[in-house]
């Protein structure tokens, strides 16, 4: 049942997000609708996600998507894609100084793959590295890998957009470019689902 309540005369947005619970994803992603933030536009719907493969979570996030009838001179377009994606690398990755371009390809690449246009695209992208030490050096390090993106779709198909969030998160959690039908069979790099430390959603 959804957790969403429409508002009266948000009948266009209504039916877009309908049509886009309707897109093929992964199968690798479960995902539910949450509640969604009431502040940020007139209109908005939320959920949240996870890329399970063989009973391990890889990586998590959430998916808001915001409508402003009016449009907004700093999304140029009535809609707006707010997407936060999550994973565990390998301690590899802690050296690894093009991370950063790593994470932005990922972006990239899935918003190409599902052809899903994107105008005012941003990205920040945060690795965290924890170290151990004394008492606590058997402690294996581990690295975080924390993106916060959003773009405006070009047009108000919204299934591709949340179908290229889909492939961010698989992505971030190893798994290789697959279309929707398709499932991976491993992982191109380790990694496991975030610690959801209270860390804010968007």
């Amino acid at each position: 049942m959804s957790v969403h309540r429409f508002r009266a005369g948000d009948e266009s947005f209504r039916a877009s997000i309908a049509a886009m619970q309707g897109a093929r994803l992964r199968p690798e992603l479960h995902w539910e609708e949450i509640p969604a933030p009431s502040r940020m536009a007139p209109h908005a719907w939320a959920a949240t996600g996870e890329v399970v493969l063989h009973g391990e979570e890889l990586a998590a996030g959430r998916i808001v998507v915001l409508h402003d009838p009016a449009g907004q001179d700093a999304w140029k377009g009535t809609y707006r894609m707010v997407v936060l994606v999550q994973a565990q690398l390998e301690p590899e990755f802690a050296i690894e100084s093009m991370l950063g371009d790593v994470a932005w390809s990922w972006v990239t690449e899935s918003l190409e793959l599902h052809d899903a246009g994107a105008l005012e695209l941003g990205c920040t992208a945060t690795r965290v590295v924890s170290q151990s030490y004394g008492a606590l050096a058997e402690r294996p390090s581990t690295v975080d890998v924390e993106m916060r993106v959003s773009w405006t779709p070009a047009g108000e198909d919204l299934g591709p957009h949340l179908a290229a969030w889909a492939a961010m998160l698989a992505a971030a959690g190893g798994l290789p470019p697959a279309p929707p039908e398709v499932a991976a069979l491993r992982t191109t790099h380790r990694a496991s689902a975030p610690r959801q430390d209270g860390a804010d959603p968007l």
